[in-house]
């Protein structure tokens, strides 16, 4: 048995590529995504490392080109997911016992894998099964990916070394085990990343887990199963069980020996969730961890003294990359009257540019929604707004689902702070514009502040500095991720640890300490190297 304290390499941030012409990273690509659209991929169950079929079976379709199959996946069913659940409890002793090195050298070997010869193979999968452009892929399921599982990995590290002080006689000292029983991980559909995380930061801690991927994500989400498998993960540890959601929350989340959850999704499901986990506390064997990062109606907030250009690019990248299905995404915005005409100006401009349609075209900005549900449900606001007298689309507001689930870049201007677009979440390209009177700032901060149930992203742009403290402070409730003169997209692991609160979720800042530390259960160790043998004390010597 080893008895070293192992260092773990240096970790910086994954640096990424641009794609732009004439690069051989864009020719790679270019080669992986056509032979990946050339195949159809069987992908089947993973339990307890083996490949399981089942008779319900599933397509994966280009959102962008939905008659195009890109493979097929078997959907667990309650036989299957319960022995997910056995699996996951029968690796449970042995992973929780396998020295720290051993178990953050899989995932640092997962991290290089995905850096070296599966990065085309993570991106592409993305790309042809998410709609992500290459950029957008490459932040995503490389980038990203890649830090979660370093960082993760340094983020242990950190946690381990925090001790407790000692004294005279006394050795103190903090074991950091594994929750008692499995975690759940649910993950969403729009970032390979988080798809990943999900299930491995706990599994980093010592915790065995069973995984119900997205659907519509499952593609790239399978290859980075089969990557933790090369990289050495044992069997059990991780389970790969695409499934019903309903069956899950029936099955799995009202296990006695669920003793984690790990979820992204939309805030309606995740207080089912905790209401379930609630109906069923005393069936558990310990108190459930819940862990979520859900919705969010995240904000741009411009002062007079902003500049109008990086107001408009702020806007535009912030609704429109990945076609507004970022948590993150900006929805609302809050422009000075006194810039608006300038403002509009620039953002009808740069709109007019953005070209929708496959993501094989590298020329395309934006690609398809994910699935019909999501185009209908983004399309009704549209509608919605197209037939308010206090709305008025100035950009966009078509769609077409025809060949692929395209939703045209939309931006709203609406006379209500309170407009239905101002308010609700949609996880689409579209922005909605309240253009305020400059001498009733205060005021609109106050329905910034409340109009939204969510408080996960925000951003502003100011130039005074005067104003930025006030905004900071005004605002310091509004989002969990704050951005002062940029988007409020785009966070980076071990730079803006990502999380919010209010109805965006639990504001555990996944990719960081706050995260990690959830999933484990520490027992604190008190040696006593000179035991008394009194009994006494000296206060009882005199009456």
């Amino acid at each position: 048995m080893s008895n070293g304290i192992f260092p773990i390499p240096t970790v910086k941030n994954e640096p990424g590529n641009t794609y732009a012409p004439g690069t051989q990273a864009r020719e790679s690509l270019k080669a992986e995504l056509k032979r990946q659209s050339e195949i159809v991929v069987d992908i089947p169950l993973i339990i307890n490392g083996e490949d399981r079929k089942t008779d319900t079976v599933k397509q994966v379709v280009m959102p962008h080109n939905h008659q195009h199959v890109l493979a097929k996946f078997s959907e667990a069913g309650e036989k299957e997911l319960r022995d997910a659940i056995e699996s996951a409890m029968a690796a449970k002793e042995a992973w929780a016992n396998m020295p720290w090195e051993h178990r953050a050298s899989i995932f640092l070997k997962a991290a290089d894998l995905i850096s070296g010869s599966y990065r085309d193979v993570m991106n592409a999968a993305t790309m042809l099964g998410q709609s992500k452009t290459a950029i957008q892929s490459e932040i995503d399921a490389a980038q990203e990916l890649i830090d979660f599982l370093r960082f993760g990995v340094e983020c242990a590290n950190q946690i381990y070394q925090i001790q407790p002080d000692s004294m005279k006689n006394i050795w103190n000292r903090t074991d950091y085990r594994p929750l008692d029983g499995f975690v759940l991980a649910i993950s969403p559909f729009n970032f390979t990343a988080i798809g990943g995380n999900l299930p491995a930061a706990p599994a980093m801690m010592g915790n065995v887990v069973v995984w119900k991927p997205a659907t519509t994500s499952v593609l790239s989400n399978y290859y980075f199963m089969r990557i933790l498998e090369e990289a050495g993960l044992p069997k059990g540890v991780i389970n790969f069980v695409p499934s019903r959601g309903s069956q899950v929350s029936e099955i799995v989340l009202t296990d006695p020996c669920m003793s984690g959850f790990h979820f992204t999704g939309s805030t309606d499901t995740f207080n089912t969730i905790w209401k379930t986990v609630g109906e069923n506390i005393s069936k558990y064997e310990s108190y459930p961890r819940l862990v979520g990062e859900t919705g969010g109606k995240d904000f741009v907030f411009a002062h007079e003294t902003a500049q109008a250009d990086k107001v408009v690019a702020g806007l535009v990248r912030g609704a429109f990359e990945y076609q507004g299905q970022k948590c993150s995404a900006a929805s609302r915005a809050y422009i000075p009257a006194s810039m608006w005409e300038e403002v509009k100006a620039g953002l009808l401009e740069e709109t007019a540019k953005l070209k929708v349609g496959d993501v094989r075209d590298f020329r395309n900005f934006m690609g398809a929604v994910i699935d019909k549900p999501a185009f209908d449900s983004i399309t009704s606001y549209i509608d919605y707004a197209a037939e308010s007298k206090e709305a008025e689309i100035i950009a966009g507001g078509t769609y077409d689902d025809s060949v692929g689930y395209f939703v045209q870049p939309t931006i709203i201007v609406t006379t209500n702070p309170n407009f239905k677009t101002m308010v609700e979440e949609i996880f689409g390209p579209v922005l909605t514009i309240y253009v305020y009177e400059n001498d009733k700032m205060e005021e609109t901060l106050d329905s910034v502040n409340t109009a939204s149930m969510y408080a996960l992203t925000g951003a502003i742009f100011a130039q005074d500095r005067q104003v930025i403290m006030h905004l900071e402070r005004r605002l310091s409730g509004a989002a969990g991720n704050f951005y002062i003169n940029d988007k409020p997209t785009g966070a980076m692991v071990n730079q803006q640890p990502f999380g919010g609160s209010r109805g965006s979720g639990t504001n555990d800042k996944a990719g960081s300490i706050f995260n990690m530390i959830r999933w484990t259960s520490p027992r604190v160790i008190k040696e006593n190297f000179a035991p008394t043998t009194d009994v006494a004390y000296p206060f009882m010597d005199e009456e």
